[in-house]
C-alpha cells in the first residue's frame, strides 16, 4: 500500500505546524490531522500572551539589561531542580533550548515576519538566592500581534505549502489508534467528526461520520497536555504541592484532554515527569467564558498585598510575579484554594494586565496608540476595567470594613477579620515612607523600580494601601488555574520517541507539550516563563527537521 504522505503530525497547534512546515520546506509530503475545525488552527497559542523567553536580546541591552548565555541556563538549572534518573534528555534539551534562545532564535523568527514589544517583561522573579528559582533579570519578550503574532508567519508558511501541494489538512480527523508494523510507526487510525463551525475554543460536536487511516513513514504527535480535563490534572497531581484543588477554573479549552497521550502510551510510548506541571494561583473566572469553566490569569506587578484564605499575608518571596509554584504549594497548604489581593485603584491601573490575546487588544491589534494609552489612562486597560465591574472575583470598597465585609460575603464565610487585616496592611503602609526597609515585599518594588521597563509601566508608585488618594480598595479571589503539563513523552534531541523498554521507537516523534517541550520535561519542575511558546516552537522545528531528514 502506497503511503499517503512522507509524514503525518497529530496536532494543528504551534508545535504542529511549526513541525509541518519545516517538513514541507525539505520538499516532503505532511499532512495534518486535526480534532477541531479550521478556525482553530494555531491551537493554544492563540490565546496566549505570546510572551518569549530570549537571552542577550537587543530589545535587553537597549533597556541596559546584561544577560548571558551562562547566567540564563543558571537561571533554569536552579529552577528546574532535575533530580531523577529519567532527568537525562530532559536536562540535555534544556541546554539546548537555551542556548537556542540565546542564539538564532530571535532572527529565525525575524525572518518571518515576527516582531517583538520594546519593552521587555520580568517574570517569575524568584527571591531565593542566585542559584535557586527565578529570571535574574527581565526575559519575557511579547509578541507584536501577541499570540496570533507567533502563530502568523507558521500558518502563512503551511498556507504556501498547501498551495503547493506538500502540505495536506485534515480537520475535524480524531486520532484513535497509532499504526505500528513490524515494530515501526507507519500510520494512524481515527474518527472523521462531523463539521462544526463553532467560534475557536468553544466545544465542538463530537458526533462521529465516519472512519479514515492514513499511512506515513513517521508520525508526530504535537496533541498538546492535559489542562482541560481536570480529572486527568487530580490524577496525576503532585503530593508535593498538597491536595489536588477542589475547585479549579481552565486556562485552556475543553479539548486539551490528554486523550492523544493516553493512546500513544497506549502504543508503548514511555511517559515520563507525568506529575510535573504547571498551574497558576492568579485566575479569575471570566465574566464572558467562551469555553467551560474558562479562567484568566492576572499578570501581577509587585505591589499588590496577597493573603491566604484566613487573612495571612504569604510569606517572603511569595510576592506577586516570583514563584508560581512556591505560592501553589503554600496555598494548598492552608486546606483551602483560594487567596486573595488587596490592592488600590493606582495599583491596579499600573500593574494588572490579564494574560490572552483577547484580553490585550492593544498589543493583539498592533495599535501603537492603545499601547501608549495604558500609561496614559486615568484607569486600567480597558478589559481590566471590565473584570473590575463584571467579574464574579472582585470587591470594590471605599474602605478596608466594607472591603472585608464584601470579602467574606463573596467567599461564603467568616474567615478574614478587619482587625487581623488592618495591622498588616497599617504595618506594610508604615514602611513606605523611606526608600530602605526591611519589609522585603517594599525591597522587590523598590528593585523593580530600579528597571526602566517596569517603572515605565510596570510597577506603581509606592505608597500607602491605605491612603484615600490612592482610593478606592480592591480586593481579588484568586482562584487555581490550570494552564500546562511539564511531563511528556521521553525524546532525544530529534525528538523521537522513547518506548517503555528504553529503545527508539522507530517513525514516532514527539513535539510540544506532549513531550514536555521536549525530553519529556525540559523545564523539570518549575518554568521561567516566556518558555513555553519557545518550547513548542523549538521541539517543533527539532521533530519537523529530524523527520524530514530521516524519511526516503
Amino acid at each position: 500500500m502506497a503511503d499517503d504522505a512522507d509524514v503525518i503530525v497529530v496536532g494543528g497547534g504551534l508545535s504542529g505546524l511549526v513541525a509541518a512546515t519545516e517538513i514541507a520546506d525539505a520538499g516532503k509530503r505532511v499532512i495534518v490531522v486535526e480534532q477541531e475545525g479550521e478556525q482553530s488552527l494555531g491551537g493554544q497559542a492563540f490565546w496566549s500572551f505570546g510572551g518569549l523567553f530570549l537571552v542577550d536580546s537587543p530589545e535587553q541591552r537597549r533597556l541596559g539589561i546584561r544577560d548571558s548565555f551562562e547566567l540564563a541556563l543558571q537561571d533554569w538549572m536552579g529552577s528546574a531542580g532535575f533530580d531523577r534518573d529519567e532527568d537525562l534528555w530532559p536536562r540535555r534539551w534544556a541546554e539546548a533550548y537555551v542556548a537556542f534562545a540565546a542564539g538564532e532564535k530571535r532572527e529565525w523568527l525575524r525572518a518571518m515576519g515576527h516582531r517583538i514589544f520594546p519593552v521587555v517583561g520580568w517574570a517569575e522573579r524568584g527571591g531565593y538566592d542566585a542559584m535557586s528559582h527565578g529570571n535574574s533579570v527581565p526575559r519575557f519578550h511579547v509578541t507584536w500581534g501577541a499570540g496570533p503574532g507567533v502563530i502568523e508567519p507558521f500558518e502563512r508558511r503551511a498556507r504556501d505549502a498547501q498551495a503547493s501541494g506538500n502540505l495536506t489538512f485534515k480537520f475535524r480527523h480524531r486520532v484513535d489508534a497509532l499504526s505500528i508494523t513490524g515494530g515501526t510507526v507507519n500510520g494512524i487510525t481515527g474518527s472523521i467528526l462531523e463539521p462544526d463551525d463553532v467560534a475557536r475554543g468553544k466545544s465542538s460536536s463530537r458526533k462521529i461520520i465516519g472512519d479514515f487511516s492514513l499511512r506515513a513513514q513517521a508520525v508526530i504527535v504535537a496533541a498538546g497536555g492535559i489542562g482541560g480535563n481536570h480529572d486527568l490534572v487530580r490524577q496525576n497531581w503532585p503530593k508535593r504541592l498538597g491536595e489536588a484543588p477542589k475547585n479549579m477554573i481552565s486556562g485552556v479549552p475543553e479539548h486539551v484532554d490528554g486523550r492523544m497521550i493516553g493512546i500513544t502510551e497506549q502504543a508503548g510510548a514511555r511517559l515520563i515527569n507525568r506529575d510535573r506541571m504547571w498551574h497558576y494561583v492568579e485566575g479569575l473566572r471570566n465574566w464572558s467564558p467562551i469555553w467551560p469553566r474558562h479562567g484568566i490569569r492576572i499578570l501581577p506587578g509587585p505591589s499588590s498585598l496577597w493573603f491566604d484564605a484566613r487573612g495571612k499575608r504569604l510569606p517572603s518571596p511569595l510576592y506577586p510575579g516570583s514563584d508560581t509554584l512556591g505560592q501553589l504549594h503554600y496555598i494548598m497548604s492552608t486546606g483551602y484554594d483560594y487567596s486573595w489581593f488587596v490592592l488600590t485603584q493606582s495599583i491596579i491601573k499600573k500593574e494588572f494586565a490579564l494574560s490572552g490575546s483577547e484580553q490585550n487588544p492593544d498589543l493583539t491589534g498592533k495599535s501603537w496608540l492603545m499601547t501608549a494609552r495604558r500609561a496614559t489612562n486615568k484607569g486600567a486597560p480597558a478589559p481590566v476595567e471590565a473584570f473590575k465591574r463584571h467579574g464574579a472575583d472582585f470587591v470594590v470598597r471605599g474602605n478596608l470594613a466594607d472591603l472585608v465585609t464584601g470579602m467574606n460575603a463573596l467567599a461564603g464565610n467568616d474567615l478574614l477579620r478587619l482587625d487581623e487585616l488592618k495591622s498588616q496592611i497599617e504595618a506594610r503602609d508604615r514602611e513606605i515612607a523611606n526608600a530602605y526597609v526591611k519589609d522585603t515585599q517594599v525591597m522587590n518594588i523598590h528593585n523593580a523600580r530600579k528597571y526602566i521597563g517596569d517603572r515605565l509601566i510596570r510597577t506603581a508608585k509606592p505608597h500607602r494601601i491605605l491612603d484615600p488618594a490612592h482610593g478606592p480598595l480592591i480586593a481579588v479571589k484568586l482562584n487555581i488555574l490550570t494552564r500546562k503539563t511539564l511531563g511528556g513523552f521521553e525524546t532525544d534531541l530529534d525528538g523521537r520517541v522513547f518506548g517503555q523498554d528504553g529503545n527508539i521507537m522507530p517513525g514516532l516523534y514527539a513535539a510540544g507539550e506532549a513531550s514536555g517541550f521536549g525530553g519529556g520535561g525540559m523545564h523539570g519542575y518549575r518554568s521561567l516563563e516566556g518558555t513555553f511558546l519557545g518550547g513548542c516552537l523549538f521541539s517543533g522545528r527539532c521533530a519537523g527537521r529530524a523527520a524530514a531528514k530521516a524519511v526516503g
